[in-house]
C-alpha cells in the first residue's frame, strides 16, 4: 500500500520518503535520488536489476543520486560535460508532481547519450513545468557503457536464459515496474504511463515497444531523434564478439576477475577496442528475441499511441563531415549503398553544396528522418494512433548539461547550428529559465506549444488540445507531419518525402 502523509512525505512499498519543493515553484514537490533497484555492484555487476531493500525511518530524497559510471570529460559541441561524481551504485529515479496531484498521467524519461553517458537529473530535464501542466514526471539513471551493455559468453553461461547484455534496458524495465508499484503515492496513475526519450533514450523507447518483457508497463510512447529501425550493417547482433575483444583487452581469466575489474580499466578497454563505437543494444534472447525490425514487420510491437520526430539539422557535429570528398568518390560511395539510385539521390541533395555536405546530409536523413518515418509507418500499419513531427526552428547552441550553460560562440552566430541534435530538449521540458541564455519570444512560444502537445499526448494519446494548432495523424498514404517552425506550427504532407522515398527503395518496408 502506498499513500501520502503530507506534501513532501509519502509512504511507499519500501518505506517513507521525504522530498522537497521545487526551487522554481513551491507548489511543485520534488523527490530526488529514490532507489528503484539494488546497487548493481560486486556480484550484481552484469546481473538483472534486483529489488531495492526497504529502509527504516525516512529516506532523504532531497539530493539527486550519483550518476552511473561513465567518462566525465567530454568536449563535443553542446554535449560537453563537466567533471562530476560517478558510481556503479546509481539506479535512482526522481519525481516531480503537483502537491495536490491525484491520478495524473505519468511520463517516464530516458535520457540520451549513446548509452554511454548522461544522467536523469541534468538541469535541462527539470520537471517543474511538466508538473505544472498536470503530469507526474519520472526521470531515471540507468547503467551505461560496458556496465550496462557488455555481452560476453561468460555472462551468458551463468544466465538462466543464456542471455547477456542489455542491462541498461533491464534497468528501465525495473524502473517502470517501480512506477507501477509506487507512483500512486506521488499522485500518478499507474494505468496511464508514457515512456519518452531522446537519442539513445528514444532508441530504448523503440526497443521496449519490441520487448515482451515490458508488456503492460507503459501505455503510450514518445521518441525524439532516434529509432531502433535504422539500416544496420552490424553482423555481431548478440554483441559477444565485441564483448570478447573488450575482455581480452582487460586480460582477465574468468568471470570473477571480470566482475572485480577496476571500473576505469573497463572504460579504457571499451575505448581501446572500439566497443563504444558500435551498437549497444543487442539481441540477447531476453529483452529482445529477434532484431527489432523483424518484430515491427510482423506487428509484434506494443500497439500503443506513438508520437515521434526529428530535427532538421541533426547531423551538425553529430556525424563526420569529410571536406576532402570528391564528386567521384561520393558517386562511388552512393552507388555501393544505393545501387542505381545513388546518382538520383545525389541529384536530390545537390542544393546543399559540396560532395562532403551531400554525403553528410544523406547520412543524417538516413539515420534520423528516414528511421523515424519508418517507425511511424510500422506503428500506423499496426492500427495504433501515430503522430510524426519535424522541427526546423533554429535554436541557440549552449552547453546543455553544464552548470555554466552560456551560449556557444559559433562562426555563423549562436543559431547557425540550426535545429541541431538535442536542440529540442529545453523546448520539451519548458526549462528555458534554467539553462541557456539567448532565448527569445519565438523560442518561448514554441516551447509552450510543444509542452502542450507532449502533456496532452500523455493525458489522452493525442497531442491535440485547446489553443494548439491541429496535428493530423500520420498514415502511410499521407505521411502527415507536424512542422515546428519559427514562424508557424502546422501540418504538412511528407517532409523530405522524395528523398526518403528513394532511400526506401534500397531499404524497403
Amino acid at each position: 500500500m502506498v499513500r501520502e502523509i503530507d506534501m513532501t512525505r509519502v509512504i511507499t512499498s519500501l518505506g517513507v520518503i521525504r522530498g522537497d519543493v521545487s526551487t522554481y515553484d513551491p507548489a511543485i514537490r520534488v523527490f530526488r535520488g529514490i532507489p528503484y533497484a539494488a546497487p548493481p555492484v560486486a556480484k550484481l555487476r552484469w546481473q538483472s536489476p534486483q529489488p531495492a531493500d526497504s529502509w527504516q525511518g525516512e529516506l532523504d530524497a532531497t539530493v539527486f543520486g550519483t550518476s552511473c559510471y561513465q567518462e566525465r570529460h567530454t568536449s563535443a559541441f553542446v554535449w560537453r560535460r563537466e567533471d562530476f561524481s560517478v558510481s556503479e551504485d546509481c539506479l535512482y529515479l526522481n519525481i516531480w508532481s503537483e502537491q495536490d496531484a491525484e491520478s495524473r498521467p505519468v511520463m517516464v524519461w530516458f535520457h540520451g547519450g549513446a548509452h554511454t553517458s548522461g544522467q536523469g537529473h541534468s538541469r535541462i530535464f527539470d520537471g517543474t513545468e511538466l508538473a505544472r501542466q498536470g503530469v507526474v514526471l519520472v526521470t531515471i539513471n540507468y547503467r551505461l557503457g560496458p556496465f550496462g551493455y557488455l555481452a560476453h559468453p561468460w555472462l551468458a553461461e551463468e544466465s538462466p536464459g543464456s542471455s547477456a547484455g542489455n542491462y541498461g534496458e533491464m534497468d528501465k524495465i525495473a524502473a517502470l515496474q517501480w512506477v507501477q508499484d509506487n507512483i500512486l503515492a506521488f499522485g500518478g496513475d499507474p494505468s496511464n504511463v508514457t515512456i519518452f526519450g531522446q537519442s539513445a533514450g528514444s532508441q530504448s523507447v523503440c526497443t521496449l515497444m519490441a520487448s515482451k518483457r515490458a508488456t503492460g508497463l507503459f501505455h503510450k510512447a514518445i521518441g525524439q531523434s532516434a529509432s531502433c529501425l535504422n539500416p544496420d550493417s552490424i553482423r555481431d547482433l548478440d554483441g559477444r564478439e565485441r564483448g570478447s575483444r573488450l575482455v581480452e583487452q582487460l586480460a582477465v581469466g574468468n568471470i570473477e576477475e571480470l566482475r572485480a575489474a577496476d571500473p576505469e580499466a573497463l572504460l579504457v578497454a571499451a575505448a581501446e577496442t572500439g566497443w563504444g563505437a558500435m551498437s549497444r543494444i543487442v539481441i540477447d534472447g531476453d529483452i529482445l528475441q529477434e532484431p527489432h525490425v523483424d518484430t515491427y514487420r510482423r506487428g509484434g510491437q506494443a500497439r500503443v499511441p506513438l508520437m515521434i520526430g526529428s530535427l532538421a539539422n541533426e547531423g551538425y557535429e553529430l556525424f563526420p563531415f569529410d571536406c576532402s570528398l570528391t564528386e567521384a568518390e561520393l558517386s562511388e560511395s552512393l552507388e555501393r549503398q544505393f545501387g542505381s539510385d545513388g546518382e538520383a539521390l545525389m541529384g536530390l541533395y545537390a542544393e546543399v553544396g559540396s560532395s562532403g555536405a551531400i554525403q553528410h546530409e544523406i547520412a543524417t536523413d538516413l539515420f534520423m528522418a528516414f528511421g523515424m518515418r519508418r517507425w511511424a509507418e510500422y506503428q500506423a500499419v499496426a492500427d495504433a494512433d501515430t503522430y510524426l513531427y519535424f522541427m526546423t526552428h533554429d535554436t541557440p547552441a549552449f552547453h546543455l548539461y553544464m552548470s555554466d550553460s552560456d551560449t556557444l560562440s559559433l562562426p555563423g552566430g549562436p543559431r547557425s547550428a540550426g535545429a541541431y541534435h538535442s536542440g529540442d530538449l529545453a523546448f520539451v521540458f519548458g526549462s528555458m529559465d534554467k539553462v541557456g541564455t539567448d532565448w527569445n519570444d519565438a523560442d518561448r512560444e514554441l516551447s509552450r506549444t510543444m509542452v502542450g502537445y507532449w502533456t496532452n499526448f500523455a493525458r489522452t494519446g493525442s497531442p491535440n488540445g485547446e489553443g494548439l494548432p491541429d496535428w493530423q495523424a500520420f498514415d502511410r498514404l499521407n505521411h502527415a507531419t507536424q512542422v515546428f517552425g519559427t514562424q508557424s506550427v502546422k501540418s504538412t504532407l511528407g517532409v523530405r518525402r522524395e528523398k526518403l522515398d528513394l532511400m526506401a527503395k534500397t531499404y524497403p518496408f
